[in-house]
């Protein structure tokens, strides 16, 4: 068993926890909530109440109207969120804070390759200001990159990507 796999069957629990949270709090717990808050609203509430029953003299046409202004409310209380508010810079500032591939370099072909080219064109802008040549291990340390570089532009995989669950 390689160590790809071994780490795989570590992790398997808490991808599947995250499979499922992702599943829930996005699709699963609004439409549940959804249809809770209106069938308890329209039941508990306006049912009881006369008036409102004139307003809204059947469930359906209680969820038509929810919809039509609830929907295009809440797009608006969304982009005032992302786009006028503080909270979502907050939030951005303490997900920045939290995550270490901010403050590192991430694995993949960042770390394999991008990295890496950085560093050689900085060691060939220092040699090239001295009037120095390039040592063979240097060419060769390029012309890896450069053929990381191509891989990379055809769609292929470099370094040690991990295996997936089918």
């Amino acid at each position: 068993m390689d160590l790809g796999t071994l780490q795989l069957k570590k992790t398997l629990p808490f991808r599947a926890l995250f499979y499922f949270r992702v599943g829930w709090g996005t699709y699963f717990a609004y439409i549940m909530a959804a249809i809770n808050v209106l069938t308890v609203t329209y039941f508990l509430a306006i049912e009881n109440y006369p008036s409102l029953q004139v307003i809204f003299p059947t469930f359906v046409h209680y969820i038509a109207t929810a919809i039509g202004i609830g929907v295009p409310l809440l797009v608006f209380v969304g982009y005032a969120h992302y786009k006028r508010s503080v909270a979502f810079r907050a939030e951005a500032e303490i997900e920045i804070e939290a995550n270490p591939y901010w403050y590192k370099a991430p694995p993949g072909w960042n770390k394999e390759v991008v990295f890496p080219l950085y560093l050689n064109m900085i060691n060939l802008m220092i040699k090239m200001s001295k009037n120095e040549k390039l040592t063979p291990d240097e060419i060769k340390k390029m012309s890896d990159i450069q053929k990381s570089l191509s891989t990379l532009i055809d769609g292929g995989y470099v370094g040690k990507p991990p295996k997936m669950i089918e």
